[in-house]
């Protein structure tokens, strides 16, 4: 497979809108993640050629959704790409006729009620609104934030800093959310319906066409081809 080194954010997008599908670390055998083309010395340096900073500027600039949406793993899809995935990831139905349907948690369906209601909601406001603020619960929220991600139906808007009173930066940085109907409407993803079996076969010609046997297995577990 082809061998990647960057080193800006343009040449990140490069990479992205090529392969379609990056993860934030080692997830696919002899397959790139963002942390294998770039240079470990970047990373938390809080420059513009810090990678973790990258990974929130993605979305913001609808180059790519992100989010933890295979094996609780973060990982970058790109928008040209988004619609084969979410056919293959994603469900027909609607969060209420999952949660009917005893498929999905109530905290979950909790979860997705405030983010619709407050696109790009922060984190921790999110904990505070769902009544999910006790520690007893930071599981369960937790939780219910990987199940919404899995299911593709929230992604990561981006990080919010946490300030003091006096508007200076206080603290870590929080992720925020917002629905993927939401994030792919601003950005002006195709709301065109793929059927699954389409969206599959279409996939597996685009990896297969730069990806190795020992690859497209591993891919093969992920979006069953």
């Amino acid at each position: 497979m082809k061998e990647y080194k960057v080193n800006t954010y343009e040449e990140a997008i490069s990479v992205i809108q090529e392969i379609g599908f990056l993860p934030l670390a080692q997830l696919i055998p002899n397959y790139p993640s963002l942390d294998s083309i770039t240079t470990k010395e970047h990373w938390h340096t809080g420059s513009e050629m810090d990678p973790w900073l990258w990974r929130a500027k993605f979305p913001g600039d609808g180059v790519a959704t992100y989010g933890k949406f295979v094996k609780k793993k973060s990982v970058l899809i790109s928008s040209e790409m988004l619609p084969l995935i979410r056919a293959i990831l994603g469900s027909p139905l609607s969060v209420n006729e999952r949660y009917r349907d005893g498929i999905m948690s109530r905290e979950a369906v909790e979860l997705y009620a405030q983010i619709s209601e407050n696109e790009g909601i922060d984190t921790r406001v999110l904990r505070v609104r769902a009544g999910m603020k006790d520690k007893d619960m930071k599981k369960p929220f937790d939780n219910a934030l990987l199940e919404l991600q899995g299911s593709m139906d929230i992604v990561v808007s981006g990080t919010k800093a946490k300030t003091n009173e006096a508007g200076e930066k206080n603290g870590w940085s929080s992720t925020s959310f917002e629905t993927m109907e939401y994030w792919a409407e601003k950005n002006k993803i195709s709301e065109t319906t793929v059927e699954i079996d389409d969206a599959k076969m279409e996939l597996r010609d685009h990896f297969t066409s730069f990806c190795s046997p020992e690859t497209i297995k591993a891919f093969n577990k992920i979006f069953k081809f």
